[in-house]
């Protein structure tokens, strides 16, 4: 069984991509949501938070918010990620 509080699941285009997230990594995807969005949006400051503390609740609420986020965001947020 996965771990879920280190995998999120994002669904585009009828596809569904698995990809793991550790507390470093949710903090450079909330750095890189600041640039994308705004300092202040909830998702980026959800994934600041749960990187901060690490907490399953804290996680959970980072993924939610972030999967709210519109989709071209998400890709640009997750491109930044990977270069």
């Amino acid at each position: 069984m996965p771990d879920t509080n280190q995998r999120t699941l994002i669904k585009e285009d009828f596809r569904t991509i698995e990809v793991k997230i550790d507390p470093a990594a949710m903090g450079r995807l909330g750095k890189a949501m600041a640039f994308i969005c705004e300092a202040d949006h909830p998702a980026t400051v959800a994934l600041k938070a749960a990187a901060e503390s690490g907490s399953e609740r804290g996680i959970a609420k980072a993924r939610k918010l972030f999967l709210k986020v519109k989709p071209g965001d998400r890709r640009a947020a997750l491109t930044m990620l990977a270069d």
